[in-house]
């Protein structure tokens, strides 16, 4: 095996020496470790001077093999493999660059990496782990974090809201002044600077990025390595909302604070029983807090709300609430439910103006409800220099743009998620024109993140009491579904009739 990783590696014997003696060089915990180019033939060969037994290898000679491949010197001294399974590279796309230069790997050493790891992913086991994984409701899954989070820090808490008789808690820390802002998404309610820096990136695990990598491949999940935003700074109030941002690789989010969430679940079915990326990247509440000392990625996520005619058979004048089952393939929130649209906070073309939660919004929308793929940064689309320009907009979306009173968003709160770190806005997209449900209603339609759209009515305070309930929700989609509610009961007049839903931030 140890043959085969160097030669797929596009290096002789001879060159990956002198590279490894490099690479030792560089990392004083590896100083010791040295292999010259005979003694790798005899590694390769198995056989020692003479034709003897080749016997131990030196620890440290180990180690350095070790770290350079990311496998065992057991796995690296045995027979190679025959045949290796292929990386789709367009589900992957760059995020082997990064990870190459982010372990100090010559190019394509990840990819060759990821490769042999799919030989010997278990595809049976992975989607036997998705359905224990789905077996841990909401509720559970927020009651462990609480747990692990026992401290406290003033002024912020957990958000949960009481139905009927029964009380339900998110993981969103947020605080009293985050929730309920009924603020407008218009230019001067929100502002965020775009900000280039220098600090350092965040840690990342080689063996669990591999592994992570392997079973993406394995499962057909998409995965660009493009940039999104890392939230810095933040001042949130109702009428106002304003912070700082920086770019990062989506990759080194997807290779890190992404992985928390399934390691901890894991543990939750009896899977694994140690947190060690948690007790790593958010060993405490004050960690999850301090914005700048790590990475904090977000989403942007809203519940959406169309207004539709009487109907003599569905009844008076609605809000038709629509709600998503998250594809398998997806990165994040996986097989839960969730408000559509729901995106990470990510520029499409124009990183600075696009750093707005209203720019994300309108984009999710074109893609999620209305079908867009060239607004898809998974998918294609970057050849064009202004994807949201009224020349290209969606049928639906640009009657929508045409009339300022006929589209309404507003972001109704804001908290960070303890699942993975992730900063969240929540948010209300409201049609109030009854015209739109009659002319583009049969154009609405779920992409390929979600494998279901449900449709609520606004009146049946009986079906969302339910939905509110229902355990296979994503807590930040909670999130944003309890404070959609609330709000669009503010709005909604005679056709919003929803059950009394208490919140509590504690």
């Amino acid at each position: 095996m140890l043959e085969q990783k160097i030669r797929e590696r596009r290096l002789s014997i001879e060159e990956f020496a002198e590279f490894a003696e490099v690479f030792a060089r560089e990392r004083p915990e590896l100083k010791l470790g040295t292999v010259t180019a005979r003694h790798l033939q005899r590694l390769a060969s198995g056989v020692g001077p003479k034709g003897r037994p080749l016997g131990e290898v030196r620890p440290a000679t180990a180690r350095l093999l070790e770290r350079i491949f990311g496998i065992s010197i057991d796995q690296l001294l045995a027979p190679p493999r025959a045949e290796l399974s292929a990386v789709d590279l367009d589900r992957l796309g760059g995020v082997f660059d990064w990870l190459d230069a982010r372990a100090g790997w010559l190019p394509e050493s990840s990819q060759s990496e990821v490769t042999s790891r799919l030989a010997a992913v278990d595809t049976e086991a992975l989607h036997d782990r998705l359905v224990r994984r789905a077996h841990v409701g909401r509720s559970q899954l927020s009651r462990a974090l609480g747990e692990y989070y026992a401290d406290s820090v003033d002024g912020y808490g957990v958000y949960g809201v009481r139905v009927a008789d029964r009380e339900l808690v998110t993981s969103i820390v947020t605080r009293s002044e985050w929730v309920d802002l009924t603020t407008p998404l218009v230019p001067e309610n929100e502002r965020f600077e775009l900000v280039t820096t220098s600090m350092v990136s965040g840690d990342v695990d080689v063996r669990h990025a591999v592994d992570r990598l392997a079973e993406a491949a394995a499962l057909d999940v998409r995965m660009t390595d493009l940039p999104i935003y890392r939230l810095l700074d933040l001042a949130v109030r109702s009428g106002k909302i304003a912070g700082t941002v920086t770019l990062s690789p989506f990759a080194e989010y997807a290779l890190s604070m992404d992985l928390l969430e399934g390691e901890f679940i894991d543990a939750l079915a009896g899977q694994r029983g140690k947190l060690t990326l948690r007790d790593r990247y958010l060993p405490d509440l004050a960690a999850v807090l301090d914005l700048r000392g790590r990475l904090c990625a977000g989403g942007v996520l809203a519940l959406c709300a169309i207004a539709r005619p009487a109907d003599p058979h569905r009844g008076p004048a609605d809000f038709a609430l629509l709600v998503q089952e998250r594809s398998p393939t997806v990165l994040n929130g996986a097989r839960r439910l969730s408000v559509i649209p729901k995106s990470f906070h990510q520029p499409l073309k124009d990183a600075r103006a696009d750093a707005r939660i209203s720019a994300t919004l309108l984009r999710e929308m074109e893609e999620e409800l209305f079908g867009r793929a060239e607004v898809d940064g998974t998918v294609g689309g970057h050849r064009i220099a202004a994807p949201m320009h009224p020349s290209r907009l969606s049928e639906p979306m640009r009657w929508l743009m045409e009339d300022d009173g006929r589209l309404r968003m507003e972001c109704t709160g804001f908290g960070l998620n303890l699942v993975s770190g992730n900063y969240e806005f929540a948010g209300l997209v409201v049609i109030d024109d009854e015209e739109f449900w009659t002319r583009f209603g049969g154009h609405v339609e779920a992409n390929w993140e979600a494998v279901g759209l449900r449709v609520y009515s606004s009146l049946d305070a009986e079906l969302v009491g339910e939905l509110v309930s229902d355990e296979s929700w994503s807590n930040e989609g909670l999130f944003a579904f309890l404070l959609g509610l609330k709000r669009l009961g503010e709005l909604g007049g005679d056709r919003v009739r929803l059950p009394e839903l208490t919140a509590t931030v504690r």
